[in-house]
């Protein structure tokens, strides 16, 4: 359950630092307490890795002063966190036997600092304990604890940035790659599978995720690998990532043709992409809207005359989730600071017919941007 010591992003005094600042952050928000369930949000401020079932366990972090958090878990569990070093991360641990209620429990807990209004539950508890909780303290208001949690995690700090800059060039090397998996008369399948090994190969602890979308199923963006045979002429959208060993996620899409493209329109299609995707990462600097970077890749794809088939957001923030905040998406007011990392990818999709991505993950530095992923854009034409 509990993740190995072998980084500056698993040393106690971080996660220390990371509860205490979400404790300052509940306090603003005019929240009594956080009660995060296993996922990435308990990664993030614990380093642990731990199920969600049908018995509960959450982190508690009092928004009070001088209130030490807790973990709450089953009894039965509690060897699982043996190696958690609660001294270090001034973390109570508190168990509980089946037959006794853990929501209880965690009232308790958070009514020590007196009797609460307001409790922030994680975005990936399930109903079934948030509604616990609510049966236990029905007149307290539940809100989400994402929308304090993810100021935070929205802004890297630099050992996370070189930890995303390290798994873009792991997925930028598998992209380099390509040439040795994607020819016609293998299908999206094949192909898939070499891809994942190869993920796991250059450094990845798993392939998180390997589409493959050729001929017309590369205009579903999010096309599962299927039978389909590759032909010469396609044009094939490889969409790419998963975590590292340090639990930070790549994710990078290209676009192949193998052998001269079928469709006479592809070349230039895929040069309004590209100048559609240099303009939104043109646009990233400190002090900007997330919505802003949207605009600037959809305006060009719509001043060419694509705007109807460019159908998803412009991006969205990485880290330990492949998706997580901020969204680069119309209506997104969220302004950009520095050490925020996201996708920027646009696309064009004609349905029946092919589609293009091109996915690059970036940061946000004092002055500008900086691409973690540095592999060619251009559209790459395989020798058949």
């Amino acid at each position: 359950m509990v993740s190995p010591s072998s980084s500056p992003l698993t040393e106690p005094r971080l996660f220390r630092d990371r509860l205490s600042r979400v404790a300052e952050a509940a306090r603003h928000a005019d929240v009594d307490a956080l009660l995060v369930a296993p996922g990435s949000d308990l990664r993030y401020l614990l380093g642990i890795d731990s199920g969600s079932f049908e018995r509960l366990t959450a982190l508690v972090v009092p928004s009070a002063p001088g209130r030490r958090p807790a973990l709450v878990t089953p009894k039965l569990e509690e060897p699982g966190f043996a190696a958690l070093d609660t001294t270090a991360l001034g973390l109570d641990l508190v168990t509980w036997f089946d037959g006794e209620s853990p929501y209880d429990l965690v009232l308790e807990l958070v009514t020590r600092a007196g009797a609460p209004a307001r409790l922030a539950v994680g975005d990936s508890m399930t109903a079934q304990h948030v509604l616990g909780l609510r049966a236990a303290a029905p007149g307290v208001e539940q809100v989400l604890a994402g929308a304090v949690i993810r100021q935070i995690r929205m802004r890297k700090s630099p050992e996370e940035i070189e930890a995303l800059a390290e798994a873009g060039a792991a997925i930028d090397r598998v992209h380099a790659r390509m040439a040795e998996w994607l020819r016609p008369g293998r299908s999206e399948a094949e192909v898939g599978a070499d891809i994942a090994a190869a993920i796991v190969a250059e450094g990845h602890a798993e392939a998180e995720f390997v589409i493959v979308g050729s001929g017309p199923n590369g205009a579903s963006p999010h096309h599962e690998l299927s039978d389909r045979v590759i032909q010469p002429g396609d044009v094939v959208v490889v969409d790419i990532g998963g975590p590292t060993p340090a639990g930070y996620n790549s994710d990078c899409t290209r676009t192949y043709a193998v052998g001269e493209p079928a469709d006479a329109d592809v070349r230039e299609v895929y040069a309004v992409l590209e100048r559609a995707q240099r303009a939104a990462v043109d646009a990233v600097r400190p002090g900007v809207t997330a919505e802003s970077v949207d605009a600037a890749a959809r305006e060009v794809i719509s001043a060419a005359g694509y705007g109807e088939f460019f159908v998803h957001r412009t991006g969205h923030g990485i880290g330990l989730d492949v998706h997580e905040e901020p969204y680069i998406v119309g209506g997104n007011g969220d302004v950009l600071e520095p050490g925020t990392t996201f996708s920027v990818e646009p696309g064009i999709y004609f349905p029946g017919r092919w589609g293009a991505r091109i996915e690059d993950i970036v940061v946000v530095t004092e002055t500008g941007v900086r691409r973690l992923n540095t592999g060619p854009r251009a559209l790459t034409v395989l020798s058949t």
